[in-house]
């Protein structure tokens, strides 16, 4: 195995092991929305203005979200998925 091969071989390794890993790592959790500060949400957002972590702008937006522990999330004052859906639709109807 030439040295192109050997590095080639490691990452494919590396990437199988963070993808086999990604699913334990969130088992437990789930998606909390209205909680994050500004800049400290864990991806997209419900509107789809962005689609990356850390791009919010406001504190506590809806539409922003975090992963918690399962079953905390209406503890920190978030709420799930469809109702912050239900709210993010019915503030864009005005």
């Amino acid at each position: 195995m030439n040295q192109k091969q050997k590095i080639a071989a490691a990452a494919l390794a590396m990437a199988l092991a963070a993808a086999a890993s990604a699913p334990a790592h969130a088992a437990g959790k789930e998606k909390c929305y209205g909680i994050s500060a500004a800049g400290q949400n864990d991806c997209g957002n419900l509107a789809g203005t962005h689609s990356c972590a850390g791009q919010s702008t406001v504190d506590n937006d809806p539409g922003e979200w975090k992963l918690v522990a399962k079953g905390t999330c209406e503890s920190l004052g978030g709420m799930l998925k469809d109702e912050a859906k239900k709210r993010y639709d019915a503030a864009k109807k005005g």
